[in-house]
């Protein structure tokens, strides 16, 4: 054999190595790409079934909305016979003027007083009354936590000093 003939002979071999390793790696990366292929489809099919559960979800929800609607709804028609029940015996009922309470003859006095003319110094008796002082609620006490107890934020930082007292090196953030 020639020199010529052994040299053709190892690129032949070496190619044939070459074009093994390649098929070998693409084989694998083909077996990769199958399992995804795979686990894709089964994660498309699991997303179809939960989409169809909540679409059933939703018809039921609706049904169960429509339910109470129109029990809330007879409900409603119900209450509001008894309330025109309650007063039409309201009304039949009449109380005696003896029975009345005091603060109602008290009210009837007042209307009475203000449907008189107005008299100059009866005005001044009217303003005086409703400018009597109403006791004013208290606030509940506002509890504070003292600023030591809490955790310092970075933002904290920020308002400690006034801007007029801070270098500008430190407002700027010290750029070198």
């Amino acid at each position: 054999m020639s020199a010529i003939a052994i040299t053709l002979n190892l690129l032949l071999a070496i190619l044939l190595t070459a074009a093994l390793a390649m098929g070998w790696r693409l084989n694998r990366r083909l077996i990769v790409l199958r399992d995804s292929h795979e686990g894709f489809a089964k994660a498309v099919g699991e997303l179809d079934q939960a989409a169809q559960r909540a679409e059933q979800g939703l018809a039921d929800l609706r049904a169960a909305t429509d339910e109470a609607t129109d029990l809330l709804a007879d409900r409603i028609e119900k209450a509001r016979a008894l309330t025109q029940k309650l007063e039409r015996l309201t009304d039949r009922s009449s109380p005696s003027p003896a029975a009345a309470p005091a603060p109602r003859a008290r009210e009837m006095d007042l209307e009475l007083e203000l449907s008189r003319p107005l008299e100059p110094g009866r005005l001044g008796a009217l303003m005086g009354g409703a400018r009597t002082p109403r006791p004013r609620p208290t606030p509940p006490p506002v509890r504070r936590e003292p600023l030591a107890a809490r955790p310092r934020a970075p933002e904290d930082d920020l308002f400690d000093e006034p801007v007029g007292r801070m270098p500008i090196s430190a407002m700027l953030g010290a750029r070198r």
